[in-house]
C-alpha cells in the first residue's frame, strides 16, 4: 500500500483486498455462497419441472395434432363414421384426417399410462408421417397394420426399452376391459423430436382403434389442414356438417390448456421466489456485517485517498464473487432437486389438467440461465445497500463506532415509517387485477421488506420491555444482554430481521396448507354424501370420464342393500370460451350438497330450477368466464347449437382449477342424446357396513368391464391424496427455509459474537467468570431468537393471507378458509429461538476458553 498513488489502489488493489477477506472470512462467505445457492437450487427446480412438464405437453398434443390446424370435434359422443364419409365427399382438396386416441395400460410396457392413436394411413400423411416412407416399415409389417385385427405399430425405441419385437402379444387394458393386440411392426423415428412424441403412444388403424376401444361406427375427431387466414374454408366445412359438429383451431383448443397450466405454473414460480427472497435476506444480512466489521479500514483507506466509488465497486464485487459462485452451485443443485420436482410437478399436471405420455424432457439451458442470472443480479443488488453505506460514511465517522450505532438509533422511527410504506404499496400492487408474475412477486416482496423494515423498531421496545423481567430473573446479566443488543443494533437488528423473514415464511406457507387442508375436508364432507362410489379405471384423478358398462349400471340398480343409485356422467363440452367439464347428475339432493360462492334460491329450491334448465357453475369457472355476478347466464355449444343456460349459483370447488357444471341429467340427454354414465353414487340405508357392501359389489360385479368400488372414506382419502400431492412443492419450500434460517442465524451470531472479543475480554479481565460468559452469549441469542420468533407471527400471517386470498386464488380461482392453528406459531417461535441458541453455542464456547488478554488484543 503506497500513499502516495491512492487512485492506482483500485481496481487490483482494492479486488485483492476484497478477495482476501472473503479467503479470511471463510466461514462467512461459505455461508453466504450456501444461502444463494439453495435460493436458486429451488429457482431452477422449479423452472424446470415447469419447462419439463410444459415440453411434455406440447409433445403429446404434438402425436395427437400433428401440423392440423383446425379440428372436428365429435363431443361426448363422437362423430359419425357416415358423416365423415360425407364429408370427404364433399370437402375438396383440404386435408381430413379421422382420428380415435385413447389412455391405455399394458403389463408389458411398464403398466404406465400410454396413448393408442387410431389413424387412416392413407390420409394421415400430411398431418403426422408416422406411417410411409422412411419409416423403416417393411410391405408385410404394413400390411399386416392394415389387415389384421388387434395389430399395432410401436416405435423402435419404445419396443427395445421394454424388450418386445415385431409378432409379439399385448394385453391392453382399456377403460377397464382387457383387450388383445400384437406388434405389427417397429417405426424408426425419423428425428429426436418425433422419438420424444412417440414414446408413449401406439399406433392403431381407424379400424383397429374402434375395435380396441369399444368405438364401433364412431371417430373421436377430424384433423384438418387449412392454412390462417382461410375463413371462407372454414366456413364451407362448417357449413358441411351436421348440427352439434363444429370446426376449431387447435391452436385455442391448447391455448385454454396452456393457460390453466400457466397459472400453476405461476403459483409454483412464485413459491420458488418466496425461497430465493429468504436467500436474500441471508445476503444482506452477511454483506452489512462485513461492512460494519471493517468501518475502520474503509475509514483508513478513505483518509488515504480511496474514492467512494472505489469502496462501493469493492464491496459489490465481493457480492459479485459470492453471487456467481453461490448461482453455479445452485444451478448443479437445481438439477439435483429438479428430477424429484420434476415428477411432483408432472403427477400434478395429470391430476388437475391431462394425462401426458411424455416423460421428462430433460434439462432446459434457458431454465439454467434463468437461476444463475437472477442469483448474480439479486445478490449484487441485495448489496448494493451495505456497499453504498460503505461508501457514503465520512473518514472520520468510519474511525468511531458510536457514530455507526447513533445514526442507526437515529434513522429507527423514519425506518418503521418507511416499513409502513413498503406494507401500503405491497397492497396497493395486489389491488391490481392482474395475474402476472411481477405484480405477484413485486407486491409480496413490498409486504415482505415492510415488515422487515419495522425490525429494528420492534426490536428496541421488546428489549427494553423484558429488561426488567431479565434482571429481576438473572440480576447483572439479565439487565446487560437486552442492552448490549440495543447498544449493537446496527448490527442485531439485521440479524433478526433476517431470521424473522426466514421463520414468517415457514409460517405464511404452514397456515396456507393448513386452510387448504381444512377447506379442503369441509367441501368433501358436504358434497361426498353418498356412502359407496363406483367409477371405471381413468388416468385423470379429479374427473372420471369413461362410461360404465350399462350391464353394471343395471346389476347396481337392482342390488338389494342399496337405497339409492345416483348416477352422473362428466363430459368435455365447447363453450366460445373454450372447454369446460360437465357432470350431468340425477341426484335430487345436489343442490343442498353444495357450498355456494352465491345462489339465486336457496339450497332446497335449486333442483327445481335445474330441472327448468338452470346450470351450477363452479367458481373456478366463474372466475375464469368472468361469471360471478348474480344473473350471469353460460353459453355451450350443444347438438342443437349455441344454447345460453342459466346459472343458478356458484358453488365452491376444489377438485380441478379448469371449472366445472352440473346439469340436470334428463335435460343433458335431451340435448347431446348420451345415454352414458361415468360414475355411480350409492346410498345405503340406514344401519348398513359401506365396507361390507363395497366387498360384496367387487365379488359380485364380474363383468367384462372392471371397475372401482370405493366406500366414502377412501374416495375422501384418494382426494385428499391428489390435493397433498399439488402442494408436495410447496411443503419441502417450507423445509427449505427453516434450513436457511437456521443458516442465517448461525452465521449473524457467530459474526456478532465474534466481533465482540474485545469487549469480553474487558469483561473477563473485570472478573467474569467463563459460566457467567456463556450464560450472557446464550441470553443475547436467545432474545434474538425471541424476537425473531415474535415478529414472525404478523409477517407470516400476513403472508399466509397473500397466499390465501391473493396468490391460490388468482392461481387456481379457489377461496379457501384461512385457518389458523396456534401450532404454526409456536413451531415457529421455537424455530426461531433453537436455531438461536444453536447458533451461539459454537461462539459462545470459544469465547468463554478465551484468555482475557487474548480477547483485548482480537483485532
Amino acid at each position: 500500500m503506497n500513499g502516495d498513488q491512492p487512485v492506482q489502489f483500485f481496481p487490483s488493489g482494492l479486488w485483492n483486498v476484497g478477495w482476501r477477506y472473503l479467503l479470511r472470512h471463510r466461514w462467512q462467505s461459505v455461508l453466504m455462497v450456501v444461502g444463494i445457492a439453495l435460493g436458486v437450487a429451488v429457482m431452477v427446480a422449479i423452472d424446470l419441472a415447469n419447462a419439463s412438464a410444459s415440453r411434455a405437453f406440447a409433445l403429446s398434443t404434438e402425436t395427437l395434432t400433428g401440423k392440423a390446424t383446425y379440428q372436428i370435434d365429435g363431443g361426448p359422443s363422437g362423430m359419425s363414421t357416415q358423416a365423415y364419409a360425407e364429408l370427404v365427399r364433399q370437402k375438396g382438396d383440404i386435408p381430413a384426417a379421422p382420428v380415435i386416441s385413447e389412455y391405455f395400460t399394458s403389463s408389458q410396457m411398464g403398466s404406465r399410462p400410454m396413448q393408442i392413436l387410431g389413424i387412416d394411413p392413407f390420409s394421415d400423411a400430411p398431418f403426422r408421417g408416422y406411417v410411409g416412407v422412411g419409416t423403416g416399415l417393411s410391405l408385410d409389417q404394413y400390411s399386416a397394420f392394415l389387415a389384421q385385427p388387434g395389430a399395432l405399430l410401436v416405435s423402435r425405441d419404445l419396443a427395445e426399452r421394454y424388450q418386445l419385437g415385431v409378432g409379439d402379444p399385448l394385453t391392453l387394458e382399456i377403460n377397464g376391459r382387457q383387450k388383445q393386440a400384437f406388434i405389427a411392426g417397429l417405426i424408426e423415428a425419423a428425428d429426436s423430436l418425433q422419438r420424444r412424441s412417440l414414446e408413449g403412444t401406439v399406433l392403431a388403424d381407424i379400424a383397429t382403434a374402434q375395435e380396441l376401444t369399444d368405438r364401433l361406427g364412431q371417430i373421436d375427431r377430424v384433423d384438418l389442414l387449412i392454412p390462417d387466414g382461410e375463413t371462407a374454408a372454414v366456413e364451407r366445412i362448417q357449413s358441411l356438417l351436421p348440427a352439434g359438429l363444429r370446426v376449431e383451431p387447435v391452436q385455442a383448443r391448447q391455448g385454454s390448456v396452456e393457460q390453466l397450466t400457466a397459472a400453476f405454473q405461476l403459483n409454483l414460480t412464485m413459491l420458488s421466489l418466496l425461497a430465493l427472497i429468504v436467500g436474500l435476506f441471508l445476503i444482506y444480512n452477511t454483506m452489512t456485517f462485513s461492512v460494519v466489521q471493517r468501518r475502520g479500514l474503509f475509514g483508513t483507506l478513505r483518509c488515504l485517498g480511496v474514492t467512494r466509488i472505489e469502496i462501493f465497486g469493492m464491496v459489490v464485487s465481493e457480492a459479485l464473487i459470492i453471487g456467481t459462485i453461490g448461482s453455479v452451485l445452485g444451478m448443479g443443485l437445481g438439477v439435483l432437486m429438479g428430477r424429484q420436482t420434476v415428477g411432483m410437478v408432472s403427477q400434478t399436471m395429470n391430476d388437475l389438467y391431462f394425462t401426458s405420455t411424455v416423460q421428462a424432457t430433460g434439462i432446459s439451458i434457458v431454465s439454467l440461465l434463468k437461476g444463475a442470472v437472477a442469483g448474480i443480479l439479486a445478490t449484487v443488488i441485495t448489496a448494493g445497500l451495505p456497499a453504498w453505506e460503505a461508501a457514503s460514511v465520512s473518514p472520520r465517522a468510519a474511525l468511531s463506532r458510536s457514530g455507526l450505532e447513533n445514526k442507526t438509533r437515529r434513522i429507527v422511527v423514519w425506518m418503521a415509517a418507511g416499513g409502513v410504506g413498503m406494507i401500503g404499496l405491497g397492497l396497493a400492487v395486489f389491488s391490481i387485477p392482474q395475474t402476472h408474475l411481477i405484480f405477484s412477486f413485486g407486491g409480496t416482496a413490498a409486504v415482505v421488506v415492510g415488515f422487515a423494515m419495522l425490525a429494528a423498531l420492534a426490536t428496541i421496545l421488546l428489549l427494553r420491555a423484558a429488561g426488567p423481567g431479565l434482571g429481576w430473573v438473572f440480576g447483572l446479566l439479565g439487565r446487560m444482554a437486552p442492552r448490549n443488543l440495543v447498544a449493537s443494533l446496527s448490527r442485531t437488528s439485521v440479524a433478526v430481521a433476517a431470521l424473522m423473514v426466514a421463520v414468517a415464511v415457514t409460517v405464511g406457507v404452514t397456515l396456507m396448507i393448513d386452510s387448504f387442508r381444512y377447506t379442503v375436508d369441509i367441501w368433501l364432507a358436504q358434497t361426498l354424501q353418498g356412502d359407496i362410489y363406483i367409477t371405471a379405471p381413468n388416468f385423470n384423478q379429479t374427473r372420471s370420464t369413461v362410461n360404465i358398462d350399462p350391464q353394471i349400471i343395471r346389476a347396481i340398480q337392482t342390488w338389494p342393500e342399496i337405497g339409492q343409485a345416483d348416477l352422473l356422467r362428466t363430459v368435455l363440452v365447447e363453450t366460445p370460451q373454450g372447454q369446460v367439464q360437465l357432470s350431468a347428475s340425477d341426484n335430487q339432493h345436489l343442490g343442498a350438497e353444495r357450498l355456494y360462492l352465491w345462489a339465486k334460491d336457496p339450497p332446497e329450491r335449486i333442483w327445481a330450477a335445474m330441472q327448468a334448465g338452470g346450470v351450477l357453475i363452479s367458481e373456478p369457472l366463474a372466475r375464469r368466464f368472468g361469471l360471478l355476478a348474480p344473473g350471469s347466464s353460460l353459453a355451450i355449444y350443444t347438438p342443437q347449437g349455441l344454447r345460453q343456460f342459466s346459472v343458478e349459483g356458484v358453488y365452491y370447488d376444489y377438485a380441478s382449477s379448469q371449472g366445472a357444471l352440473f346439469m340436470e341429467m334428463q335435460i343433458y340427454r335431451q340435448l347431446w342424446n348420451d345415454p352414458g354414465v361415468t360414475a355411480i353414487a350409492l346410498r345405503l340405508p340406514p344401519g348398513a357396513d359401506p365396507d361390507l357392501v363395497t366387498r360384496q359389489l367387487e365379488d359380485g360385479l364380474k363383468f367384462d368391464q372392471k371397475v372401482i368400488v370405493r366406500p366414502n372414506k377412501a374416495l375422501r382419502a384418494d382426494v385428499m391424496a391428489v390435493f397433498d400431492r399439488t402442494f408436495a412443492i410447496t411443503a419441502a419450500l417450507r423445509i427449505l427455509a427453516t434450513i436457511v434460517a437456521f443458516i442465517g442465524v448461525l452465521n449473524t451470531l457467530l459474526l456478532l459474537q465474534l466481533e465482540k472479543q474485545r469487549e469480553v475480554g474487558i469483561l473477563r479481565a473485570l472478573g467474569l467468570t467463563g459460566g457467567q460468559l456463556w450464560k450472557l452469549t446464550m441470553l443475547e441469542t436467545g432474545l434474538m431468537g425471541l424476537a425473531a420468533g415474535l415478529l414472525a407471527a404478523p409477517t407470516g400471517y400476513a403472508l399466509a393471507l397473500i397466499l390465501v386470498y391473493v396468490i391460490n386464488q388468482r392461481s387456481f380461482g379457489w377461496t379457501l378458509q384461512l385457518s389458523i392453528q396456534p401450532e404454526a406459531f409456536i413451531q415457529a417461535l421455537v424455530i426461531a429461538i433453537a436455531a438461536a441458541l444453536l447458533a451461539g453455542i459454537y461462539p459462545a464456547t470459544k469465547m468463554s476458553r478465551m484468555a482475557a488478554a487474548e480477547a483485548i488484543r482480537y483485532e
